[in-house]
């Protein structure tokens, strides 16, 4: 006797994987549109599925929660850094050590105007986190997963920035901490977020660099 036909309209239904990575991608894509206009917490998960045109079923079947969407976009966005960050090293590979260094710590800390919503969407969401251990324990996997993604572009393609007595971990961890409080006070822009960004870069290329 053969099978019964399987619904592809039942949510719970198996689907293929190249469907299943479409309907990540739009919900992923209409997520980000949401959180970035309207912000976090005034974003609902009915939101998200009115958007991308799929059911709370398509979302629970890609995403845990509100969340693990939310993270899932900032792994995508720093995936997206550190490749640029990979293309500049080996664009600058000509430059003498100390302003090779200097270009690729400012590189890492500069907020580009297309990042601005995406650096204050972050810092909502890690205030939100720190008022919930079970987010906390998230956003600490998450800095975790950024750091050793970092540190393995600093072994490969960026050694000059690992100052002696430390290893790439610990200047990864280090970098992106420096880099986050500066998104804080440079997301406005303007003459003063410059004048901060620069000697920010100066200081840090100087312990960092060769």
């Amino acid at each position: 006797m053969n099978p019964p036909p399987v619904d592809r309209t039942d949510p719970a239904a198996p689907r293929p994987p190249r469907r299943r990575a479409h309907t990540r991608a739009r919900l992923l894509a209409a997520a980000g549109e949401l959180f970035l206009t309207a912000g976090f917490a005034r974003t609902s998960i009915e939101d998200v599925c009115a958007a991308a045109g799929y059911t709370r079923g398509a979302f629970y079947s890609n995403f845990r929660s509100k969340e693990d969407l939310l993270l899932a976009l900032f792994d995508d966005q720093a995936a997206e850094r550190m490749a640029e960050l990979e293309r500049l090293a080996t664009a600058c590979g000509a430059l003498e050590p100390r302003e090779r260094a200097r270009r690729l710590v400012e590189a890492l800390l500069r907020v580009e105007p297309a990042e601005t919503g995406w650096i204050l969407l972050f810092l909502e969401f890690r205030l939100v986190a720190a008022r919930s251990e079970a987010l906390t324990g998230q956003i600490a996997e998450h800095d975790r997963t950024v750091a050793r993604a970092l540190a393995d572009v600093l072994e490969r393609a960026l050694p000059e920035l690992v100052p002696p007595g430390a290893d790439a971990g610990q200047a990864a961890v280090v970098v992106l901490a420096a880099r986050e409080g500066l998104l804080a006070r440079t997301a406005a822009g303007g003459a003063a977020a410059e004048e901060l960004l620069t000697a920010a870069s100066a200081v840090l290329s100087g312990l960092l660099g060769p």
